[in-house]
């Protein structure tokens, strides 16, 4: 009798999917264009600019919305707005990422101040709204509305020579980031001021994880938090986990080496574990409510160490992590019901904003 192991085999298709998506020649590796010269230069002195609590509130944005369709229950609109970003960050933005485009589906009748509203996040590779919709869709029945970002660098944002969600640069990954992380913090700006929501939250999966943690811990007020499948750091994606095997190691030597004295992979790798660290969420502030914090981790994840995830529980006390059994892409695909589970319970945790008169 033969014992198949189904936490090993989660586990191997992570890495047959990273082999096929990543090894093969159907698109290029990241950053195979070196690290980003001085945009690298200047992302990396304006990341402490993130902390402060006098950068609330942020540019309160005004999205131009169209409707899309509407049911009895529920209507979709899509809506787009500058990016709010200041002038340095707008200069290093490819130009296709100015605009920034959120779908937004609420239900029909029930006032803004009787409902809750998630802003979701793109994972690496997302670059069209359907699926996070059709995460959100059900939650309707809850009262939550869904309002999805397209983050720069993806779909209509994507740079003309950007092949796929391959970014092209480091500092690329450091500018979707910051971006993502500004127009999130607008976006939730404007669903209580403006929209007028009762609770609000942010999720996101594996990279929109990050963001979506990073969000959450510089919120001035109590939101629901949920980063799904996410490390604490893209040190642990690019550098540990599968996509290191989908780096351009070589192209980012060479880019240093004309710069720099000959150098070997080796110090490579730990040059980019030394920028990449900025994206550490464990350096972040812990959030005004813990207790509205829930990571959902997968069991068997090739793509994020479950080390990862526990120093991102140990950081933030008072959070929760809840254990799904699979892998990063079976749990992508099989586990939206523990995804839409853990978003009620974190906005179940919050106070209802007080009712307008």
């Amino acid at each position: 009798m033969v014992t198949v192991n189904i936490g090993m085999l989660h586990y191997v298709l992570d890495h047959v999917y990273g082999a096929f998506v990543h090894r093969t020649k159907l698109s290029p590796p990241f950053f195979s264009r070196g690290w980003g010269g001085t945009k690298l230069d200047l992302l990396e002195k304006m990341i402490k600019q993130l902390f402060p609590e006098q950068n609330w509130p942020p540019t309160l944005v005004q999205p131009v919305w169209k409707t899309v369709w509407e049911s009895q229950t529920a209507t979709l609109r899509e809506g787009f707005f500058k990016t709010p970003c200041d002038h340095q960050l707008l200069t290093a933005l490819p130009p296709e990422s100015h605009i920034a485009r959120v779908a937004f589906l609420t239900p029909k009748y029930t006032p803004s101040h009787k409902t809750a509203c998630v802003v979701h996040l793109a994972g690496t590779g997302d670059h069209t709204f359907e699926r996070r919709l059709r995460l959100g869709g059900p939650l309707l029945k809850e009262n939550i509305a869904t309002m999805v970002l397209e983050s720069p660098f993806y779909g209509k944002r994507r740079p003309l020579l950007q092949r796929g969600s391959k970014l092209l640069c480091v500092s690329d990954l450091l500018l979707l980031g910051r971006a993502t992380i500004e127009e999130a913090r607008c976006l939730l700006h404007w669903l209580d001021c403006e929209a007028g929501f009762g609770k609000m939250g942010i999720c996101g999966l594996s990279m929109g994880g990050v963001h979506a943690a990073m969000v959450g811990s510089l919120h001035p007020t109590p939101i629901a938090t949920l980063p799904f499948l996410s490390p604490h750091s893209a040190v642990v994606a690019f550098c540990e986990g599968i996509l290191k095997h989908a780096t351009a190691w070589e192209a980012l030597r060479d880019d240093l080496s004309m710069h720099e004295a000959s150098m070997t992979l080796d110090e490579v790798k730990e040059r980019m574990r030394n920028v990449l660290s900025l994206t550490d969420v464990t350096r972040f502030p812990i959030p005004k409510d813990p207790s509205a914090v829930i990571f959902v981790a997968a069991t068997d994840d090739g793509y994020i160490p479950r080390h990862s995830v526990l120093e991102l529980e140990k950081a933030w006390p008072g959070s929760e992590v809840r254990w799904v059994r699979g892998g990063h892409v079976s749990s992508f695909l099989l586990h939206n019901g523990s995804f839409r589970r853990a978003i009620v319970d974190s906005l179940n945790r919050l106070k209802w904003k007080e009712s307008p008169l």
